[in-house]
């Protein structure tokens, strides 16, 4: 299967043929736009008290976003192992995730080695420990996606996908919470699970999904002391890439990331988050505005086989010593499968 996403691809069509085919593909890719609008109204949840889970590291939405769409697992043409840890005042959160696309036999050729070719699964999954306060979740998760070729040159692809996963929340005795004080640990065991929907090609990609879908497993008591931090979420993402120079490998990728539990109080500037991508080749710069109150960036550098990346969020009116800055760090594995058609080192 030829699927690749490399900066090659971005490539505007000089055949009267191939204006056609885009034009095609443009039809199709609307239709598609409009299935993820009548999505996104099958993901209408009610009200609901808590948060994302996992919470933190904060930059999973940008190193391993198939924790939040399970549709996204094996959509790259390698196979990619990352762990990102967060450290901020006294506490840490970690999470250790790697996903694939599985492959199938190839066609046989005389006198020509066996190959292989991408099958039409994908696979990953995810380690979590988020310390939120009092509440520490422990968790592991399993993604499995299906995709689907809608283009004649494969090079375009709708991919559907679901996650299941385990959490262990502990809540503890904070002796500097008023709330808690002189109240017993409690500990939590409950399933969870994800669904959603990606579309993407070598320069744009809209998805939609929905985490944590059975929600909180049981209501906080009376006083509200035992509430356990996640509730049932809902995603929105789409980017485009713009190529701005070949020869150097500069592209410029725009997007956007839309995340809530509720929509009868939707607020722009806290549910919407913008992200900005500058690829300098295997390098990436960017930002992620997800907090008004704080600057925040990361970059990423790609060795052959190997990259290194770091998320900070810098508070805006207040020193260090007030408000620490968040610091979380990336390191991961871009595995090529040897037998299988690979891209050049630059495609993200």
């Amino acid at each position: 299967m030829n699927r690749k996403n490399n900066l090659s691809l971005l490539v505007v069509p000089k055949q009267q043929s191939d204006c056609i085919k885009l034009i095609h593909l443009r039809t199709h890719m609307y239709s598609i736009i409009k299935v993820f609008l009548l999505l996104s109204l099958s993901f209408y949840v009610v009200k609901s008290e808590g948060q994302q889970m996992p919470l933190n590291p904060v930059s999973y939405r940008i190193f391993s976003p198939f924790v939040f769409n399970p549709a996204m697992a094996g959509c790259k043409d390698y196979s990619s192992i990352n762990v990102i840890a967060a450290f901020h005042n006294k506490t840490t959160s970690q999470i250790l995730s790697g996903d694939t696309r599985l492959s199938k036999k190839g066609p046989v050729y005389f006198s020509s080695p066996e190959t292989k070719q991408f099958s039409n699964i994908g696979i990953g999954g995810a380690f979590f420990n988020d310390l939120n306060n009092a509440s520490r979740n422990v968790g592991g998760a399993f993604a499995a996606s299906y995709h689907i070729p809608v283009s004649k040159n494969n090079l375009s692809f709708l991919s559907f996908g679901g996650t299941i996963k385990g959490v262990y929340n502990t809540i503890t005795n904070d002796a500097s919470s008023d709330s808690l004080l002189a109240i017993p640990p409690k500990k939590t065991f409950y399933p969870n699970m994800d669904l959603g929907v990606y579309f993407y090609n070598s320069n744009f990609h809209i998805g939609v999904s929905s985490t944590n879908i059975a929600g909180n497993p049981e209501a906080p008591d009376s006083l509200g002391r035992y509430e356990i931090p996640v509730s049932r979420q809902f995603h929105f993402q789409t980017g485009y890439k713009i190529l701005l120079q070949r020869s150097m490998g500069i592209v410029l990728e725009p997007s956007v990331i839309f995340e809530t539990d509720s929509f009868n109080s939707i607020k722009l500037f806290e549910n919407v988050n913008p992200v900005v991508k500058l690829y300098l080749k295997d390098f990436c710069i960017g930002t992620y505005f997800n907090d008004r109150n704080s600057t925040s960036f990361f970059f990423q550098y790609k060795y052959p086989g190997v990259y290194l990346g770091a998320y900070f969020i810098i508070p805006k009116n207040s020193a260090f010593y007030i408000r620490e800055p968040v610091i979380e760090l990336t390191a991961g594995l871009n595995i090529k499968g040897k037998k299988t058609r690979s891209s050049n080192q630059s495609s993200w």
